[in-house]
C-alpha cells in the first residue's frame, strides 16, 4: 500500500441540457457521462491515473452499481475495500458554465465496522470527511506513525475539528468558510490552531490562498482557462487533491508549491471534460497545460 483514500462511493450521472422538466414535461439531454464520484473517491482514481494506484477504504453495496464500482476501480488497478451499504449511491450533475446543480442519493448507513488494515509502506492518507470513524482512527494512526496525512475540507462536517488535528496538508472550499463565518485569511489562521502544516482555501477562478511549510501565507492565481472550454467543474477539485497527492509522493523532494502548481494544471484539464473519467489528466495532459496556459491576472 503506498497511499490510502477514504471515502463515500458515488456513481456520478452528469448531463447537459438547457433546463430541467417539471410537472408533466420531458427532456432530452445533449450530452452525458457516467462514472465513478465521491470526493476522496475522485481524488484516488486521479492518483492512479498520474501512476500510484492507491488503496480505496468505500462504501460498496452488493447491487449491479456496486459491481460497476468494482470493475471501474479495477480498470485503475486500485485496491477497494469494502465498507458495505444496502444501496450504492448516485450523483446525478447538471453541469452550467462554472456552476453545477448535484442531486446525491446516498447510503452511508454502513452495515459493518471498518476493517483493519496493514500501513505497512504506506506513504500517504487522504480523507475528506466522509466515514467519520475510519477517519479519525487512520488519521490518528498515519499522525502517529509519520505519514502524510491529508484532508479535502470541501464542507462542514461533524468530525471536522477534531480530525484537523491529526491533518499535516488540508485544502478546503470557500463553502466552509462561509459554514464556519470566516473569511480565508480567518481559516488559515484557524487552521494553523488545529495544528494544520500546510493550509489552504480554493476560491475557483480567483485561484488559492494558502500558507507553506514556513507558516508564509501567499496567493496562487488560478490558471487562464478560456470560458468556451470550461465544460463541467464538478469533481475538478477532487482532482486537485489527488494530484498533490501524488506529486508528493513521485517528488517528495520537492516543495509544496511545486505540488499545488502540479495540482492547478490537472485541475485546469479537467473542468475542460464532461463527468469524472474523462477529466482525469495523464502527465502528458498536465505537461499541455502547463506549457500553454498562463495564470489569470
Amino acid at each position: 500500500m503506498e497511499a490510502l483514500f477514504i471515502g463515500q462511493a458515488y456513481i456520478d450521472v452528469t448531463f447537459v441540457a438547457d433546463e430541467l422538466p417539471s410537472g408533466d414535461e420531458k427532456k432530452v439531454a445533449r450530452e452525458y457521462a457516467v462514472s465513478f464520484g465521491g470526493n476522496a473517491v475522485t481524488a484516488a482514481f486521479a492518483c492512479a491515473k498520474l501512476g500510484i494506484a492507491p488503496d480505496l477504504l468505500a462504501s460498496v453495496a452488493d447491487d449491479w452499481l456496486g459491481r460497476m464500482f468494482i470493475d471501474m476501480a479495477a480498470q485503475y488497478r486500485i485496491s477497494v475495500h469494502h465498507r458495505k451499504v444496502r444501496e450504492s449511491s448516485l450523483s446525478f450533475i447538471m453541469p452550467r458554465g462554472d456552476k453545477r446543480a448535484i442531486v446525491r442519493c446516498r447510503d452511508d448507513d454502513y452495515l459493518h465496522p471498518f476493517p483493519p488494515l496493514n500501513l505497512e509502506k504506506c506513504r500517504a492518507l487522504h480523507v475528506d470527511g466522509h466515514q467519520t470513524d475510519a477517519a479519525l482512527h487512520y488519521a490518528h494512526t498515519c499522525r502517529q506513525a509519520g505519514i502524510l496525512t491529508s484532508l479535502d475540507g470541501g464542507g462542514l462536517r461533524e468530525n471536522t475539528h477534531e480530525l484537523l488535528a491529526y491533518i499535516d496538508v488540508a485544502v478546503v472550499a470557500e463553502r466552509l468558510c462561509e459554514q464556519m463565518d470566516l473569511t480565508p485569511a480567518q481559516m488559515l489562521a484557524y487552521l494553523k490552531t488545529r495544528g494544520v502544516h500546510i493550509g489552504g482555501v480554493t476560491m475557483g477562478e480567483r485561484g488559492m490562498l494558502w500558507y507553506d511549510e514556513t507558516g508564509t501565507r501567499q496567493h496562487m492565481p488560478a490558471l487562464a482557462v478560456p470560458s468556451e472550454k470550461v465544460v463541467d467543474t464538478n469533481g475538478a477539485g477532487d482532482i486537485f487533491h489527488g494530484a498533490y497527492i501524488y506529486s508528493a509522493l513521485a517528488h517528495p523532494e520537492a516543495t509544496w508549491a511545486d505540488h499545488f502548481r502540479f495540482a492547478r494544471a490537472a485541475s485546469a484539464h479537467a473542468i475542460q471534460h464532461l463527468g469524472n473519467e474523462t477529466s482525469l489528466p495523464a502527465l502528458s495532459d498536465i505537461e499541455a497545460i502547463q506549457a500553454t496556459l498562463v495564470e489569470m491576472g
